[in-house]
């Protein structure tokens, strides 16, 4: 296990990285016994730097949700990180969202889920029933992803480990979800929530289809699997959260000047142009 002084380096290496937007040289690189551990641990750690410079925690996020890619990192669960309030983008119904090409490093675009919270949920026993019935909403969401540590290594282009992405705050760095019109709430007990669909376009163009589905069979699953997971560190999901339950496409690269339109059909049209 890292020591407390590596893991603090580790962590300030991030905020760098963040403020600077410049990716840094994967730790399990530099370090080749980096576990999962370690990087949960430099990720809290980035998270209370982030705290100390103003930033508040308003959620969290579930990742690796799919069965292929927790086959393709080599594990056999989700990941989880957290969202800050700075990560948070609002669309309006009917408008194109403006998002600053400048806040990222190299973006890419996930549709999925979101379950906003009216009642804290306390693992460890929490069930798929206890997460709906402390739900105020269900609502789409686009989960924004980026790499402060590199994705491919600058000289031997190896993909990086997932510990590496979960010191990456599992790579998460914006959260875009609808306001103010009712079709953005869904309530999840009468929502056939498996069958929840979207179709992603970028530029016009038919990117990504899928299905929550796709998403542990229900996209509630992953909210108690979180709630239960953060127990053992003395934490908890708390009300009035943002927890997005994990993609059900594949990650969309993002440049300057695209306009990407997610439509959930009867839940709403998120737009949003990176500029």
């Amino acid at each position: 296990m890292f020591s407390p002084e590596l893991i603090a380096e580790l962590a300030a290496e991030l905020q760098q990285s963040q403020r600077s937007r410049h990716p840094v040289e994967q730790f399990s690189k530099r370090h080749p016994g980096m576990n999962i551990e370690d990087g949960y641990r430099i990720g809290r750690a980035w998270v209370e730097l982030e705290k100390s410079a103003g930033r508040k925690v308003i959620g969290h996020k579930i990742g690796l949700t799919s069965r292929a890619m927790q086959i393709s990192s080599q594990i056999d669960e989700p990941d989880y990180g957290t969202l800050l309030d700075d990560m948070l983008y609002t669309a309006q119904a009917g408008q194109v969202l403006a998002i600053p090409m400048a806040n990222f490093i190299a973006p890419r675009v996930e549709v999925e889920l979101a379950f906003v919270l009216k009642a804290p949920l306390v693992g460890p026993k929490v069930t798929v029933e206890d997460v709906l019935t402390a739900t105020e909403y269900m609502t789409p969401a686009i989960e924004i992803i980026d790499a402060r540590i590199e994705q491919f290594d600058r000289n031997s282009k190896a993909m990086r480990k997932v510990c590496d992405t979960i010191s990456d705050n599992a790579a998460n760095a914006g959260i875009v979800i609808g306001a103010g019109d009712p079709a953005f709430k869904a309530d999840p007990h009468a929502t056939n929530r498996p069958w929840c669909g979207a179709i992603l376009r970028q530029n016009g163009m038919v990117e990504e289809t899928g299905l929550a589905a796709g998403v542990q069979g229900d996209p509630a699953i992953g909210i108690a699997w979180l709630a239960n997971k953060l127990a053992p560190w003395g934490e908890r999901l708390e009300a009035g959260e943002i927890v997005l339950a994990g993609s059900f496409t594949r990650p969309v690269a993002a440049k300057a000047g695209d306009l990407f339109e997610a439509d959930y059909g009867p839940l709403g049209c998120l737009k949003f142009r990176f500029v």
